[in-house]
């Protein structure tokens, strides 16, 4: 049965006023496939919104796909980039990076979305990597035009390295599309301009419908700009705290140390934005896994 999504909203940083519309996790959808995390935000004309200092990851895949705007990507491997609309930063943290992003100012505005994708026990411990493509393949069917940036939709695969089977697509529809989903997989389907009929149910901007897996088609209709995201269902247990994905509270307690300590474990690296965030205080109480 399809679920509709409303965000919650969230700022970017303490440094900005700039809001975050937030849709997973959600307290009714905790990921979609390896999908844990997304966040949307603009269009905004603040476009120095983006100042975020270094920060941590571990166990995950970040995932940035602008709209609108540009942004300086620096990480603790070495990787310094500059990601523009229509093209993808994929970073996997593994057993963990530091990296900071900063907005630059000449576009008239700033938009993008921001995913995390949840890696397997088999490679969560990998040595941290660093990805640019800037130029995703792209599939053009009856009423809709996708640039597939990671994954594989239809007979379109991006190159971009993935850790479980999944899409992440942005879709622009005219008139009435049918998307080609893989039956197995779970979905979900965010607009991001104009509202859409997916599936027969009504979808505005900035909601997020669910998908479960065994929906054999995706169906939409009336002029939109929509991400899409998928995968195979990810059924292993995992704690996902601030910005680390572990499996025991044990774990994200280390990470959480690590961190704030300021050990060489994470990397350093020089920045335009200066300074880092410190991890926040801990819950009193035993971080569970869940599924």
């Amino acid at each position: 049965m399809a679920l509709i999504i409303d965000p919650r909203i969230v700022k970017l940083t303490t440094r900005t006023e700039v809001d975050i519309k937030r849709n997973l996790p959600h307290a009714y959808l905790r990921r979609i496939g390896a999908w844990v995390f997304l966040d949307h935000f603009g269009p905004t004309a603040r476009v120095d919104g983006m100042v975020v200092a270094a920060h941590p990851h571990t166990g995950l895949q970040t995932v940035t796909w602008p709209f609108a705007g540009k942004v300086d990507h620096r990480d603790s491997i070495g990787s310094k980039q500059l990601i523009e609309p229509g093209q993808l930063n994929l970073m996997t943290a593994g057993k963990g990076i530091a990296h900071s992003e900063k907005s630059l100012a000449g576009p008239s505005a700033l938009h993008s979305v921001q995913l995390w994708v949840a890696l397997p026990e088999a490679v969560r411990d990998m040595e941290p990597t660093f990805e640019h493509l800037g130029n995703p393949p792209a599939l053009s069917l009856e009423g809709l035009e996708a640039v597939v940036f990671i994954g594989s939709l239809g007979a379109v695969e991006s190159p971009a390295k993935v850790f479980s089977p999944l899409v992440g697509a942005e879709l622009k529809v005219t008139g009435l599309a049918k998307v080609p989903i893989n039956k197995a997989w779970e979905h979900g389907v965010l607009v991001i301009e104009g509202s859409a009929l997916i599936n027969g149910e009504q979808v505005e901007k900035d909601q997020l419908i669910f998908l479960p897996a065994g929906e054999g088609a995706l169906e939409v209709s009336g002029d939109s700009r929509l991400l899409l995201i998928g995968g195979e269902p990810f059924e292993e247990p995992i704690v996902m705290w601030w910005n680390f994905i572990a499996r025991t509270s044990d774990e994200i307690l280390a990470m959480r140390e690590t961190w704030n300590s300021q050990d060489e474990s994470y990397g350093k690296f020089d920045d335009e934005v200066g300074g880092w965030i410190p991890a926040p205080e801990l819950p009193n109480v035993t971080l569970r896994p869940r599924v």
